[in-house]
C-alpha cells in the first residue's frame, strides 16, 4: 500500500462504462459522499466527457454537512449514527433532491485508522442508489481494517458498481 491515494484502473473502467450508458440514454448523475471525501466524483470526473453526464457532486464529510447540504435530519444522525443505512439512503435521496440528476449514489462509513467501534468497525460502508422518483436501495458492506485508502478505493469501485446496476 502506497501513502499516496490513487485512482484505481477497475474503478476508472467501471466509470467510464457507466458514463456512457448514462450518455447514451440521456441521464444525469450526482454523489453524495462522507469516508470517500470526494474520491467518487474524482474517479468519474477523471474520464473525458464526464461534464455531459454528471451533475455534481456533494462531499459531506461532517454531520452538519450532511444536514444542511443534502437534507438529512440530525435527528436521523442522532438516532442511527452518520454512519448507517438510514443516512445512507436520507443522503442519496437528499442529492436527487438538491441536483438535477437522474441518478444519485451515497457513501458513509468508517475509512480508519481510527473511529471503529465493535458495533461499527473499521472498514464498515453504507451505500445507497437510486433513481428519481424510486424507491432507494442500500446496503452495507465490510471491508475490513484493509487501512484507509484501500477501504476508500474500494468504496469507490462498490459505489460504481452499484450505480451501473441501475441502468
Amino acid at each position: 500500500m502506497t501513502d499516496r491515494l490513487e485512482l484505481g484502473e477497475d474503478a476508472l473502467a467501471i466509470a467510464a462504462s457507466l458514463l456512457n450508458i448514462c450518455r447514451e440514454r440521456s441521464q444525469l448523475v450526482v454523489t453524495a459522499e462522507s469516508c470517500t471525501g470526494g474520491l467518487l466524483a474524482a474517479t468519474l470526473t477523471a474520464i473525458p466527457g464526464a461534464s455531459d453526464v454528471f451533475d455534481r457532486g456533494f462531499v459531506t464529510y461532517s454531520n452538519a454537512a450532511k444536514s444542511e447540504m443534502l437534507g438529512v435530519p440530525y435527528w436521523l444522525i442522532e438516532r442511527h449514527g452518520a454512519v448507517s443505512e438510514d443516512v445512507a439512503r436520507a443522503m442519496a435521496g437528499g442529492a436527487l433532491t438538491h441536483s438535477h440528476a437522474d441518478l444519485a449514489v451515497a457513501v458513509t462509513g468508517i475509512a480508519g485508522p481510527d473511529g471503529g467501534t465493535p458495533e461499527k468497525p473499521v472498514g464498515l460502508v453504507y451505500f445507497a442508489a437510486g433513481r428519481r422518483d424510486e424507491p432507494i436501495s442500500s446496503e452495507g458492506v465490510q471491508f475490513g481494517d484493509l487501512g484507509r485508502n484501500e477501504v476508500q478505493r474500494q468504496s469507490v469501485t462498490h459505489a460504481l458498481k452499484m450505480l451501473r446496476s441501475l441502468l
